[in-house]
């Protein structure tokens, strides 16, 4: 089957690597998505497993679409309706993307809703519901280029909510974008890793979840079970591969968040609880620059404020400077990877980077930046 993946944009490289590694085909990725084929052991896998991708995406048709009328039209083409939508299920529909005559989501949502009920009705004198909150099937209509791509999403919400954190910060990353962010820096759980702005504890979580090869989405509802051609056999197979964590011969080193604020610091001991991890992660609370580094060498890896949802923007640049310093001073041989979402800052650091990448957080335009501590 065809397939989409979505993702931050800056991540597609990484998301790529990551569902080949998975098992999937002919991969392809593009800006904010990554498109690739795949059996149904595969697609179970992958909503089990994948850490980098917050959307999967089954493509059961495409048609050209140039008018409200012809997507009226192509949706009740699309597929075998009796098979995929039961009068008895519910449905939502989820739209990107505009095309002519098609220039609102809502609108567009409606046509095809539209569309399939008035089918419904005609064949079997009865429609389902629709039901945005929790629907048994969820498609998603993207428009382009006069074209109209109709799919099913495998899951109610997006994947990168795991469920481990109820306690949240005031501007908390992304598990997926976390996820990515740790693979790019190669951390494979050889050396330390000290987190000194942690809130949530998000990096630390992701990272040795991964490192662990602790599922995703063990605690999820998947919409896919609803699809016609769900096999309980292959997900019951999938499911208990999924339960097998890595074995370790040794121990691992020392995993560190660190974070000022006594509330927040609070919930994300929660967060590493509710996560499986206490055994694993240390969190501290106390500004970082009277944090004591574990002995050896390591990553500190961080997602400092950029006075973008929080932080002001005028206190910032000491703090980013007291941070170079405490950098210099305590972490020689060490390597830092900061998230930046505001160039402005990062030169308060005093130091090079010695990588940069461009990811998204969010809205937010950022670099990724990995410095060399001499």
């Amino acid at each position: 089957m065809k397939l989409v993946a979505s993702i931050s944009q800056g991540l597609e490289q990484e998301g790529a690597k990551e569902l080949i590694e998975l098992g999937a085909k002919s991969v392809q990725p593009s800006r904010r998505h990554v498109l690739f084929e795949a059996d149904l052991a595969c697609l179970y896998r992958l909503h089990l497993r994948a850490r980098l991708s917050f959307r999967f995406l089954r493509e059961i048709s495409r048609f050209p679409c140039h008018s409200p009328d012809e997507l009226y039209s192509g949706v009740q083409r699309a597929t075998d309706w009796k098979k995929w939508l039961h009068p008895k299920k519910s449905f939502r529909v989820d739209v990107t993307g505009f095309g002519e005559g098609l220039s609102h989501t809502h609108f567009t949502a409606l046509q095809v809703k539209n569309a399939i009920i008035d089918l419904q009705r005609e064949r079997w004198g009865l429609r389902s519901n629709v039901d945005l909150s929790n629907p048994d099937i969820c498609f998603h209509l993207h428009l382009s280029n006069n074209q109209a791509v109709l799919s099913v999403d495998g899951s109610n919400s997006s994947l990168h909510r795991r469920g481990y954190k109820p306690a949240v910060g005031i501007a908390p990353i992304k598990e997926t974008l976390a996820a990515g962010l740790i693979r790019m820096t190669g951390w494979d759980g050889t050396n330390n890793l000290v987190d000194p702005f942690c809130g949530s504890g998000t990096f630390l979580i992701e990272a040795v979840s991964t490192l662990l090869g602790i599922a995703s989405g063990m605690d999820r509802q998947f919409l896919f079970k609803n699809w016609p051609d769900f096999d309980i056999s292959i997900w019951n197979k999938e499911l208990k591969m999924a339960q097998n964590k890595k074995s370790f011969n040794r121990q691992l080193p020392k995993i560190i968040g660190c974070e000022f604020d006594e509330i927040i610091a609070n919930s994300a001991r929660q967060n590493v609880i509710k996560a499986g991890l206490k055994d694993y992660i240390e969190i501290i609370n106390c500004p970082f620059h009277k944090f004591t580094l574990p002995l050896g060498f390591g990553l500190l890896i961080c997602n400092p404020p950029y006075g973008k949802r929080i932080g002001d923007e005028n206190e910032l640049p000491n703090l980013y400077k007291q941070l170079g310093e405490y950098c210099k001073k305590n972490a020689s041989g060490w390597d830092l990877w900061l998230l930046n979402g505001n160039p402005k800052l990062s030169k308060y650091l005093g130091m090079k980077a010695n990588r940069r990448f461009q990811v998204n957080n969010g809205s937010i335009d950022c670099r990724w930046l990995n410095y060399k501590i001499k």
